[in-house]
């Protein structure tokens, strides 16, 4: 099996989530920022790429789920009302 660009993206895409989970144990980020949900969403993002090569369908569903409940955690953010007051 060769290692493509895509591996690469996606490699990339679980080394996003991954380290966006850590900085959120280790208390360097809050679940509820912008960088958050950025992180978690670009890096399920990266992940559907490289399944667009090589398809699974249970990653599919979990990274698309990801990418979807990060775009509603980025949203909340920008939402808020404490950010126009």
């Amino acid at each position: 099996m060769a290692y493509e660009w895509y591996d690469f993206v996606g490699n990339i895409g679980v080394f996003l989530i991954l380290l966006s989970y850590l900085l959120l144990q280790l208390n360097k980020m809050r679940s509820d920022s912008v960088i958050y949900s950025a992180l978690n969403g670009l890096g399920a993002l990266f992940i559907l790429v490289s399944l667009y090569f090589r398809f699974n369908l249970s990653a599919f569903i979990i990274e698309s789920f990801w990418f979807v409940f990060s775009l509603i955690g980025i949203i909340k953010v920008f939402t808020r009302k404490e950010n126009y007051e």
